[in-house]
């Protein structure tokens, strides 16, 4: 017995492909439309048992919204997400907005159908493989290009974040020495040691690591703090207040209509001896 069903994609000529192909094989395909993001309306207005909803873009801000939207009020109606693979965060999102299934865009017409099948059935429609490569990569996250150029970044000094930034502007050894006033003995030593912390063999491949992962705009970002650090200890100074070397020295009087302080006249040092005139 087929299915009644609604066929929703970023791309109006997938749709109708996918469409054409369940009306072949004996399914009742109620319509076939384009983009994903009007599909709600559409949807809830017909209420097909199954939503084929098909997206390029699973991770994306908002894709999953329909789907939300269908669950919401139209509970019933089971909604099968076809989406590239591997994309755990994709793949994350559409069963959190509601969806009952998903499965690779690229899917043969009859996994698709028993992604349907399951998916009437009230089961999750997922491949086994799909699942295992989505906790892989939760439980092993790749970092992400700024949290790799903060990492990164904390394997240079200072110094050394300096010379990679005159590298991937183009400067030579020559150049580089000349412009950090070192010898260029040590801005060549330099270079060798930010290679061999980022891991690269040349400084081409330097240049192109930073600008990928971001590492100089944190490298900037981390001299920008630094500075501000030592301007406000610069502003506030030391605590105010007589130091040490300010106060009165034992043995001398306290000027008039000061407090009298340790060695003040009447502080140890000024008492009258026994040889003292009276």
């Amino acid at each position: 017995m087929g299915v009644r069903l609604m066929v929703v994609d970023d791309h109006r000529l997938l749709a109708e492909a996918r469409a054409s192909a369940l009306r072949l094989r004996g399914h009742r395909v109620l319509a076939a439309a384009a983009p994903t993001g009007g599909a709600a309306d559409l949807v809830v207005s017909r209420a097909p048992d199954v939503c084929l909803f098909g997206t390029a873009t699973p991770a994306g801000p908002g894709v999953f919204d329909p789907v939300a939207r269908i669950k919401r009020e139209r509970p019933q109606v089971a909604v099968v997400v076809l989406g590239p693979v591997p994309n755990s965060p994709g793949v994350a999102a559409a069963f959190a907005a509601g969806a009952s299934g998903y499965v690779r865009h690229d899917e043969r017409i009859e996994g698709v159908e028993r992604a349907m099948a399951q998916a009437c059935a009230g089961e999750t429609a997922v491949a086994p493989q799909l699942l295992r490569a989505v906790f892989t990569e939760l439980l092993n996250p790749v970092a992400q290009p700024d949290d790799e150029g903060r990492r990164l970044l904390g394997l240079l000094t200072a110094r050394e974040a300096d010379v990679l930034a005159r590298v991937a502007d183009g400067a030579d050894t020559r150049a580089i020495a000349a412009g950090m006033r070192i010898a260029p003995s040590t801005a060549r030593t330099h270079v060798q040691r930010v290679l061999v912390k980022l891991g690269v063999s040349s400084r081409l491949e330097a240049a192109a690591l930073a600008a990928r992962t971001g590492l100089l705009d944190h490298a900037k970002a981390r001299t920008l703090r630094e500075g501000e650090g030592e301007g406000a200890e610069t502003a506030a100074g030391p605590e105010s207040g007589p130091g040490p070397e300010s106060a009165t020295a034992p043995g001398r009087a306290a000027a008039p209509g000061t407090a009298d302080g340790p060695g003040t006249a009447d502080g140890p040092g000024t008492t009258e001896g026994p040889d003292s005139p009276k």
